[in-house]
C-alpha cells in the first residue's frame, strides 16, 4: 500500500490550533502520517538574510518571520499528544543537527531529509545513526549527490526511501519528470516515492503512483489564500480527501500483474466461447 504523508510543514503559521486542525484533517482523509519542519533559525540562515527586510504578521525582518513560524518544545509536546490521540504517525524534517537532536526525544517512527539538506552530509550521518526509516527528498539534486547520501545510509544500515521531487514552488508541469521514479529505482535499487509542489490538483501524484511510487507526500492547508510561501501549492481538505481516495483505489486497480481468468469472467466465457 502506498504510504501517504500530509506535509503540514510550516503551514500552521505558528499557531498550534491550526496544526491540530490539520492533523485531524489528515487523519480523517486517511493519511498515514503528518510531517512538520524544524529549524534552529540562527544556524540555518545567515545574519545578513535574517536582518533583511521582510514584512510578515510577526514583524519587519526575515528573522521575525522565521522565528514566528517555528514551534518549540511546548508545541511539539502538544503535536505528539494530539497525534497519539488521533492515532496518526508524525515526523519532521530537521534542517540542522540541533533540530534533529531535538526531534529524537519524541521517538517518531520515521525521519526525513529535506531536499535542501540532501548535500548536508554531516546532518545525514546524524540522521542515519538513528536507523529509522528515512524519506530522502531529491529536489535540486543530481545522481552523484544522491549517490553520496545513499552510501551513508547503506553504510550505517539505515532503511531509506528516496523521493523524487522538484523544489520549485509551484512546480511547472513540464518539469515534473516523473520517469525519474523509474530511473532512481533502477540506479539505487530502492523504493522511490514522490513529493509534490504543484498547483494542478493532484493528477501528478496519481500518475506517480501509476509509475510505481511507493509513497506520496503533499502539502496541506486550511486555506490556500493564507499567508505563507507553501500555501498556494497545498491541498485543502476536499482535495486531500480525493487524493487519498484515488490513490487507495489505485492500490487495487493496478493489481499484481499476473494474468488470470477471473471467476466473474467464467459465465461470460461459457456464453461467448460456445464454439467448437
Amino acid at each position: 500500500m502506498v504510504f501517504i504523508t500530509a506535509e503540514i510543514g510550516i503551514n500552521h503559521n505558528g499557531d498550534i490550533e491550526i496544526a491540530k486542525n490539520l492533523i485531524e484533517i489528515a487523519k480523517s482523509a486517511g493519511c498515514d502520517a503528518v510531517k512538520f519542519q524544524k529549524r534552529t533559525v540562527e544556524k540555518v540562515y545567515s545574519k545578513s538574510i535574517l536582518d533583511s527586510p521582510r514584512e510578515s504578521p510577526w514583524g519587519k525582518t526575515t528573522r521575525d518571520q522565521k522565528l514566528g513560524l517555528e514551534f518549540g518544545k511546548k508545541e511539539y509536546d502538544e503535536i505528539n499528544q494530539h497525534c497519539l490521540l488521533y492515532g496518526i504517525d508524525w515526523f519532521a524534517s530537521a534542517w540542522d543537527i540541533d533540530s534533529q537532536l531535538f526531534l529524537k526525544q519524541y521517538n517518531s517512527k520515521f525521519n526525513k531529509v529535506a531536499s535542501a539538506m540532501l548535500t548536508n552530509l554531516e546532518l545525514a550521518e546524524i540522521i542515519a545513526d538513528e536507523r529509522k526509516k528515512t524519506f530522502i527528498s531529491t529536489g535540486m539534486s543530481n545522481m552523484d549527490q544522491i549517490k553520496q547520501i545513499v552510501e551513508i545510509f547503506r553504510k550505517k544500515s539505515c532503511p531509506f526511501e528516496l523521493m523524487h521531487s522538484n523544489s520549485s514552488y509551484p512546480m511547472k508541469l513540464e518539469e515534473a519528470n516523473l520517469k525519474c521514479i523509474t530511473s532512481l529505482k533502477k540506479e539505487f535499487g530502492c523504493d522511490v516515492g514522490y513529493s509534490g509542489h504543484e498547483t494542478t490538483s493532484y493528477i501528478v501524484c496519481v500518475a506517480a503512483v501509476m509509475l510505481g511510487a511507493t509513497s506520496i507526500e503533499r502539502h496541506i492547508t486550511l486555506d490556500r489564500s493564507m499567508y505563507g510561501s507553501d500555501q498556494s501549492t497545498s491541498l485543502e481538505k476536499a482535495g486531500l480527501v480525493r487524493l487519498v481516495r484515488d490513490i487507495r483505489r489505485l492500490d487495487f486497480i493496478l493489481g499484481d500483474g499476473v494474468k488470470r481468468i477471473w471467476d466473474s469472467e467464467i459465465p461470460v466465457m461459457k456464453k461467448l466461447r460456445n464454439f467448437s
